[in-house]
C-alpha cells in the first residue's frame, strides 16, 4: 500500500473533488437484478483498475476476511400534509421530511420542512385524521423540530402514509416497488432516511458465495440522517463539520471484527462507524467523523462503495482512502465506460 499522503494544515480544497457526470449516466431505477451492477475493481497498491461485474464480488475475498454491512433499515421518511393557518379554515401544503428521533418518548423529531421560511414556531401540521403535529424549534442549519401529537404508533402511522425517501437526483416520485428496492436485504434495524447504498447489490446467493470464499460477516448499524442530503458549504475540507448520527456495534459483531485480518466495509456508512468505534473504543453512541486526505484509516482494510456526488463528504472519504487523483482517474473512467452512478447505480470495490 502507497504511503498516506501528509497534508499542511488547510490546504485540502472541496474545489478538488469535482467531476463531469453527464445527468443521463444518473441511475434513475433499479436493476431488476440486484447482483447485476456492474463493479469497478481499484487496486491502491498499483494505481489500476479492472471492469467487472458486482456478482464477481467473492473472488476478491478470502479467508480471515470481514465483510462489514450495516443492517440499519429505512423507514418512509417523507410525508405530506397540510398547515393550519392563523384561520383554521386556511390551509397550505406541506412537505415533511423526518431526519430521526431527538426525544426519549419518540413523539418529538428532527425534519425537514417545506415550505421553510413559512412554517413558524407553534405552526400546527395536519396529516389525515390519525396523525398531526407541532413546531416546536428551529435547528441551526433550518432544520424543524416537529412533536406529533397523541401516543399512537408513530411508525405504523409512516408505513401508512409515508413516502419512500428517495434521493433528490432521482427526478421522479416514488413507487410501491422502492419500498422494497430501496431497502437491503439484511436490514434490520430501523431508523435511515436513506439506504446505504453500497449493501443494495447483495442478494443471497452472493452472501453465501462470498462465506464459501472464506470470509465472515459482521453488521453495524448506522442510522443515515440529515448528513446525506446537506452540500458541503466550506470550500477548506479541515473546516468541514458533518451532522451527527447514531450507530451502534454489538458486542457479538465487534468480535467478529476484531478476530479478522482484513475488514471489508461495505459502504462509507460502515466505514464511518468502524473508524469511528476504532478511535473512540466505544461501541455506540454520536457520530460526526469526517474522513479527508491525511486521516488515516484504523480498521477498514477494503471498500465496497457506490459513486458519489462531486464535492461530497463521501467522495472525499473514498479519495482519502485510495488516492485523490487515483479515485477522480477511475471516476472519469466509469464515466467514460457509461457506468451508472449513485444510489440505483453500479459500484466501485477499492482493495
Amino acid at each position: 500500500m502507497h504511503p498516506r499522503p501528509r497534508y499542511s494544515k488547510l490546504c485540502v480544497h472541496l474545489s478538488e473533488f469535482d467531476f463531469h457526470l453527464p445527468d443521463e449516466l444518473i441511475a434513475q431505477q433499479a436493476l431488476a437484478d440486484r447482483a447485476a451492477s456492474r463493479m469497478l475493481v481499484v487496486h491502491r497498491d498499483h494505481g489500476r483498475w479492472e471492469d467487472r461485474c458486482f456478482r464477481d464480488l467473492p473472488e476478491y475475498l478470502r479467508a480471515g476476511d470481514c465483510l462489514v454491512l450495516n443492517d440499519s433499515r429505512v423507514f418512509p421518511a417523507r410525508l405530506f400534509a397540510h398547515r393550519a393557518g392563523v384561520h383554521s379554515h386556511v390551509t397550505a401544503a406541506v412537505e415533511v421530511f423526518l431526519l430521526r428521533s431527538v426525544s426519549p418518548d419518540g413523539r418529538d423529531w428532527q425534519a425537514l420542512v417545506r415550505p421553510g421560511r413559512k412554517m413558524r414556531t407553534g405552526e400546527r401540521i395536519v396529516f389525515d385524521e390519525g396523525l398531526q403535529a407541532e413546531i416546536v424549534a428551529r435547528g441551526e442549519f433550518g432544520e424543524r423540530t416537529v412533536r406529533f401529537h397523541g401516543t399512537g404508533d408513530l411508525y405504523a402511522a409512516f408505513d401508512r402514509i409515508g413516502h419512500v425517501p428517495l434521493p433528490p437526483y432521482i427526478k421522479r416520485d416514488d413507487s410501491p416497488a422502492d419500498r422494497e428496492r430501496y431497502q437491503t436485504i439484511f436490514a434490520r434495524e430501523r431508523g435511515s432516511v436513506a439506504a446505504p447504498t453500497a449493501g443494495l447489490h447483495f442478494t443471497p446467493e452472493v452472501l453465501d458465495r462470498c462465506r464459501q470464499a472464506g470470509a465472515d460477516q459482521a453488521y453495524v448499524t448506522l442510522h443515515v440522517g440529515l448528513g446525506t442530503f446537506q452540500p458541503l458549504h466550506q470550500e477548506v475540507v479541515e473546516e468541514v463539520k458533518l451532522h451527527a448520527e447514531h450507530y451502534r456495534i454489538t458486542a457479538e459483531n465487534a468480535a467478529r471484527i476484531q478476530a479478522a485480518r482484513r475488514v471489508v466495509a461495505v459502504g462509507t456508512t460502515s466505514v464511518r462507524t468502524l473508524e469511528t468505534a476504532a478511535r473512540d473504543g466505544v461501541t455506540e453512541g454520536e457520530t460526526a467523523i469526517f474522513l479527508y486526505p491525511g486521516i488515516p484509516f484504523r480498521r477498514t482494510g477494503a471498500m465496497l462503495t457506490n459513486f458519489h456526488l462531486p464535492r461530497t463528504s463521501l467522495l472525499v472519504l473514498v479519495s482519502a482512502f485510495a488516492g485523490k487523483d487515483l479515485i477522480l482517474a477511475a471516476y472519469r473512467h466509469a464515466v467514460e465506460s457509461r457506468y451508472r452512478f449513485y444510489s440505483y447505480g453500479d459500484c466501485m470495490l477499492i482493495v
